[in-house]
């Protein structure tokens, strides 16, 4: 067990897909024992699928589950929020972390609901996560005290890979790896289309194109080594790859791609109503 967590106990509240999937990282990187854990959720039938596959505790009570806990996962929709954690307020105090994973929640709004000095992280997770390869930003609000942020950086790194940053930039986040995957599904099908119009099988060109990206993110990852860098090393002078880069060029990839993270950004910062 990671010792950081010795002796501690986590309640999720939400035992939805990301919230389960913290549960079975945590549990599978041996950070915490499952008889710490308790997971809460209105789904009857959820909570009996979580107690079989992880052996957590599962309780439809948010409140006793929180008044037990030590480190406490808010794993909750942006619009079950309000409601929620006005319901935990008698049990909240000083001696407790609360980690929210909802988009689009700034802290200051967290801190609102729970009412006092309530230490509070929030965590811009991507869908990747469910995969065990996320990509998530962790930043403290105003009561957080200083080692509070290892504990998230500790849990979202059980599933992917885990970072901080201020919180002036988490919609600039959330326009990269927040929105990023679905840029990323839409190039894997539009190089898979690309392989069907030139006769591969459906099946075949979609695991090609999603392979492709996977390894290339792979390669830059372990081989630190800029992109530019490595994109060269697979252009030879007049070669096939020169000529589809230059078909990409034409169509502006670049600056689309650079659009498209600026107006998810933007959209992120309305939506919190910043």
């Amino acid at each position: 067990m990671t010792t950081m967590f010795a002796g501690k106990k986590i309640a999720v509240i939400g035992g939805g897909k990301m919230g389960g999937i913290l549960v079975q990282g945590m549990i599978a990187r041996k950070m915490i024992p499952f008889r710490s854990v308790t997971v809460t959720d209105i789904d009857a039938l959820r909570l009996k699928e979580l107690h079989s596959s992880l052996k957590v505790h599962t309780s439809a009570d948010n409140k006793k589950a929180v008044k037990d806990a030590d480190i406490v996962i808010l794993a909750i929709k942006p619009q079950q929020f309000e409601d929620t954690l006005k319901n935990l307020r008698p049990v909240v105090n000083a001696d407790k972390l609360f980690i929210s994973i909802a988009a689009g929640v700034p802290t200051r709004s967290i801190e609102k609901f729970l009412t006092g000095s309530p230490r509070v992280l929030r965590v811009m997770p991507n869908i990747n996560t469910l995969a065990g390869q996320g990509a998530s930003a962790v930043t403290a609000g105003k009561f957080a005290q200083k080692d509070d942020i290892k504990y998230a950086l500790a849990i979202f790194s059980a599933v992917g890979l885990a970072v901080e940053v201020d919180e002036s930039l988490m919609d600039a986040v959330t326009g990269l790896s927040g929105s990023g995957p679905a840029y990323c599904f839409v190039m894997i099908e539009a190089l898979a289309d690309a392989g069907v119009q030139l006769g591969l099988p459906r099946e075949l060109a979609e695991k090609l194109a999603a392979q492709t990206m996977l390894g290339a993110a792979g390669l830059f990852l372990t081989g630190g080594q800029h992109p530019a860098q490595l994109k060269n090393m697979v252009t030879s002078p007049g070669g096939t790859t020169a000529a589809g880069l230059r078909v990409l060029e034409e169509g502006k990839i670049r600056a689309t791609l650079i659009d498209a993270v600026e107006a998810a950004a933007r959209r992120a910062k309305e939506l919190a109503g910043g």
